[in-house]
């Protein structure tokens, strides 16, 4: 044990566990004091989230041309890719309800996630998105 390769390795091994056993399917952002996080769930969960119509807001975050191809019934579309969707995010959603963000395959929906708890809302994820939504 007073090789140094094998402290080394050894010490790689304690930090690649601990990085590990910290991580789950929460997202974070921000700095300092400050951090902003959302959380990415399964179909199953978010099915669950959104049957709370009253405490929680659907939102497809999707091109229009792909909402008007299928959806997930009650969800409001803003595309995550216009370049005033904090704008519009900020006048139209409510801040005291949790926004359920999906997109197709669960890429864009953490981009618009990320910017949404940024701005003070409460967010959960769908992590797979609108594809396995409709497969489920």
């Amino acid at each position: 044990m007073n090789n140094p390769i094998f402290r080394a390795f050894y010490a790689l091994i304690i930090a690649t566990f601990a990085f590990t056993s910290c991580a789950n399917n929460n997202n974070t952002k921000g700095t300092g004091s400050e951090t902003h996080s959302f959380q990415s769930v399964s179909v199953k969960e978010f099915a669950k989230y959104i049957a709370d119509t009253a405490n929680v807001v659907l939102l497809d975050v999707r091109t229009a041309e792909e909402f008007s191809e299928g959806h997930i019934e009650g969800a409001t579309n803003i595309d995550v890719k216009r370049d005033d969707f904090e704008a519009i995010s900020n006048a139209q959603l409510p801040k005291d309800k949790t926004i359920a963000v999906y997109c197709r395959s669960g890429r864009r929906s953490k981009t618009a996630s990320e910017i949404l708890v940024t701005n003070g809302f409460k967010v959960v994820e769908l992590d797979s998105g609108y594809n396995d939504w409709v497969n489920k």
